[in-house]
């Protein structure tokens, strides 16, 4: 036990308990007792007034119908009799539909309260507010609404009604403590008292060591089954310690050549821990070659695509160039000879601007492609920071893979913000961004005929960029959708799959990027990947200043 931890006493504990519940017992009751006959006493007052009321209403109906406000007045004063009445309003409604004061009632010593024609239907119920009572009720003469009454009421008879109500239940609440008190005192100490002889015996047994004593009967039964259990424990308590005494000669024979076989056995566990030290260094050291061997494939992959395609372009330029220069030799050859026309001159010049099209058109279609290729290899090769629109950047990675995906029927779709500029790490993404669009090519779209890419690029308040990825293809089998992130898992075992390139992305988005990535998939359902991390965002006005 800590010495920190409460210590009480059964006879503490026992009247706090019987105390605690008898307390909250005797509250409870009370207070609805108390709640129960405070509402009676409101509901007696509304009644009472509600009554008043209603004589009123049926008094100032005949001095209304005969525009009599002077012996209203009259017949008001005798409310001087009722002692909760304090103030009372006649008001009766003029030929345009208004109600105007007729009459009213103040009592003695009560000052004149303003006119209350805007509270008909606030007042429709009695409401109690600051100390009094108030009422509006309709005055009707032949089924016709001719006037209100409005009648206010000192709660003070109430009040007194309340307090005389709260000093009894408190006087009766706390007399029944006092006696729930001495009761329980009286009961604790036929309880505790043989709880307390066995308390003893256990200290005694404890400090002295002596395990021949035993406990006595008392006139509780369950202290008589704890006295009978303890005695058994003690005659246990002697047969083990001699037991004991013979198992502690045995452990000191054994213990000799026990030590030595643990020595045996530390050594031997010391080498072995070197030995999986070393291997797992080995290990880390081949899977961050294997992932910068993904890196410099999909680099290579990229370089031998934008080859193929810049070469189309270019052989168009070649061919249309090699035109030119036979039809400027045909021309020179006319023009020496002076047999040139005017009409070849003509058809020269049109053949040379429309040549001279098809190798500007294809010189900057080469030169696009080459400067694309050139700012993701840059990037995929760097970390460093750079401000940069997404969806130029988008472009430029779509662009650099057009050699590996205008074959496919699959359809990238891309919603972000055109004028979205940021300050990052251009290069991770563009790793990220290629290897989910490949994993889904490969993977996700297998077998389909047509696949959907759709990304969702949106800015979470001014210092987080979120994509979400999403594609329509086959999805990831549960269980391997716990594991996406693990080097080396792969569906494609044996064909080709490294298994590191969700692996490469993870480590993107976590360290380089310092951000998090979540997966969520149902086979057949395709895949979402939810991307967040830090940037800082940069006004596209700012990006042009400065450029």
């Amino acid at each position: 036990m800590t010495e920190n931890t409460p210590i009480s006493s059964i006879k503490n504990l026992f009247i706090w308990v019987v105390m605690s519940i008898t307390a909250v017992v005797l509250i409870l009751a009370s207070a609805i007792s108390l709640y129960v006959q405070i509402s009676k006493y409101k509901e007696e007052m509304v009644e009472e007034v509600q009554i008043y009321a209603k004589l009123i209403a049926g008094y100032a109906a005949g001095g209304i119908a005969f525009n009599d406000s002077l012996s209203e007045d009259k017949n008001l004063e005798s409310l001087s009799a009722a002692d909760i009445v304090t103030h009372v309003h006649i008001y009766k409604v003029n030929p345009a539909g208004q109600l105007e004061f007729f009459a009213s009632y103040n009592k003695m010593g009560q000052a004149k309260i303003p006119v209350m024609v805007n509270r008909t239907e606030e007042l429709v119920e009695p409401k109690f507010s600051n100390d009094v009572l108030e009422l509006m009720r309709p005055i009707h003469v032949e089924n016709n609404l001719v006037g209100y009454i409005y009648l206010q009421a000192s709660v003070e008879t109430l009040n007194e009604l309340t307090y005389s109500t709260i000093y009894i239940t408190l006087a009766v609440l706390l007399l029944a403590l006092l006696l729930s008190l001495v009761m329980t005192l009286r009961m604790q100490q036929r309880i505790t008292r043989p709880i307390e002889a066995l308390v003893h015996l256990v200290q005694d047994v404890s400090q002295r060591k002596e395990y021949s004593i035993r406990a006595k009967s008392s006139n509780l039964k369950e202290l008589d089954i704890l006295a009978e259990a303890f005695n058994e424990m003690l005659d246990k308590i002697e047969q083990h310690n001699k037991r004991q005494q013979e198992a502690e000669d045995e452990y000191r024979r054994l213990n000799l050549s026990l030590e030595e076989k643990v020595n045996q056995r530390t050594t031997a566990l010391k080498e072995a821990n070197k030995e999986l030290i070393q291997t797992l260094e080995k290990l880390h050291q081949f899977q961050r070659q294997m992932v910068q061997n993904e890196k410099m494939a999909s680099l290579g992959d990229m370089v031998a695509g934008v080859a193929h395609e810049v070469n189309t372009p270019i052989g168009l330029g070649v061919t249309a160039s090699t035109m030119m220069l036979d039809r400027l030799k045909q021309l020179q050859q006319d023009f020496e000879k002076k047999n040139l026309k005017a009409s070849s001159l003509a058809k020269f010049i049109a053949e040379g601007e429309e040549n001279l099209n098809i190798i500007y058109r294809n010189l900057n279609r080469a030169a696009e492609l080459i400067s694309s290729f050139k700012q993701v290899a840059v990037d995929q090769t760097s970390e460093s920071t750079r401000v940069f629109g997404f969806s130029q950047l988008m472009d430029e990675i779509l662009l650099s893979m057009r050699p590996r995906l205008k074959k496919l029927p699959h359809e990238i779709k891309l919603h972000c913000d055109p004028d979205l500029t940021l300050e990052s790490k251009a290069g991770p993404i563009n790793q990220i961004m290629i290897n989910l669009i490949m994993n889904s090519v490969i993977h996700g779209f297998e077998f389909m005929e047509k696949g959907t890419i759709d990304i969702y690029v949106e800015m979470q308040g001014d210092t987080k960029l979120c994509i979400r990825y999403c594609d329509n293809g086959r999805g990831i089998p549960e269980h391997l959708c716990k594991r996406i992130f693990d080097p080396f898992v792969t569906t494609k075992r044996g064909q080709g799959g490294s298994g590191l390139g969700m692996h490469l992305v993870f480590n993107l988005v976590t360290q380089a990027l310092n951000g998090s990535i979540t997966v969520s998939s149902e086979e057949g359902k395709g895949v979402e990947f939810l991307i967040i991390f830090p940037v800082r965002r940069v006004e596209p006005s700012k990006v042009a200043k400065s450029s």
